[in-house]
């Protein structure tokens, strides 16, 4: 596993001097849900997939910039899902983006996740590492040696204040707008750049809210990746006391994993904001 993290560390360093002065035009290909690849998502990708090759414990890689699994080392038990570069459509305006990593044991199922980890490439580069379930993930900055130090535990307060609410509003659905307004005329504060990554960092370091990428109408089944974003993001949030769902379930790690790019509406929050949810939505 050490060795695993020290490849995240290792790429993350190289993806954050890449996004300085790579190429942002788009590719010719599209990714496996249809997004136009851009060329930056690419080169991301092919770094990770270069580092994490060197290394006899990964069995397989799973990235959304991939149509198909990546076999490494058959008899290896660990498989990485990876978004290599989330929110990269903004890199152009000059937002924080992030690469995310889910680290499973032998199958893709949310109890077969073992660690995760994001990198947030801004005015300064950290990385959020959570190795296992019932321990607190850590907060780590590359210092000027260019080393990761660690700065602290990460932990949710039982209520914030902040609201990031993702996907076009003319989709979502009656219940989510009355539960959204909700929030704000409670004194909510919106905080909602496009990145995920970017969002559900700031909702952690500040101590709590909600994130929220629901079901809309032309979105049923939500936009975010089950094994690249959504299950990693939900280990680091529960491990830190926060809560998730996805409106359906009571914990976005009870999801059911069908296929290697699905997609599911996604809350991610303080305990809070997501008992609140629950209850509109009759969870």
């Amino acid at each position: 596993m050490n060795e695993i993290l020290d490849a995240i560390k290792n790429v993350s360093i190289k993806i954050s001097q890449t996004i300085k002065y790579a190429d942002l035009g788009y590719s010719q290909n599209q990714n496996a849900t249809g997004d136009n690849q851009l060329k930056l998502d690419v080169l991301s990708d092919e770094i990770i997939t270069t580092e994490f090759s060197k290394i006899a414990s990964i069995k397989a890689l799973v990235s959304e910039e991939k149509d198909e699994v990546l076999m490494l080392n058959e008899n290896a038990k660990f498989i990485i899902a990876y978004d290599p570069l989330d929110g990269s459509s903004l890199v152009d305006v000059n937002f924080a983006v992030g690469s995310i990593f889910g680290i499973y044991e032998n199958e893709l199922k949310p109890e077969c996740l073992v660690a995760a980890a994001y990198s947030v490439y801004g005015p300064r580069l950290e990385l959020v590492i959570c190795e296992e379930n019932n321990q607190a993930p850590c907060l780590y900055r590359l210092d000027m040696g260019d080393k990761f130090a660690k700065i602290k535990e990460l932990k949710m307060a039982e209520k914030g204040k902040l609201n990031a609410s993702g996907a076009t509003q003319k989709g979502w659905s009656k219940t989510h707008a009355s539960f959204i307004k909700s929030l704000f005329d409670e004194g909510y504060r919106l905080r909602y750049s496009g990145a995920m990554v970017a969002d559900l960092h700031q909702i952690l370091l500040k101590g709590g809210g909600l994130f929220s990428y629901p079901a809309t109408s032309d979105c049923v089944n939500g936009k975010l990746r089950v094994l690249f974003e959504v299950l990693p993001f939900a280990f680091i949030y529960e491990n830190a006391g926060g809560a998730t769902t996805d409106g359906v379930s009571n914990s976005l790690l009870s999801i059911k994993v069908e296929k290697t790019h699905q997609t599911t509406p996604c809350f991610f929050g303080s305990r809070y904001e997501i008992d609140r949810l629950k209850s509109a939505y009759n969870v």
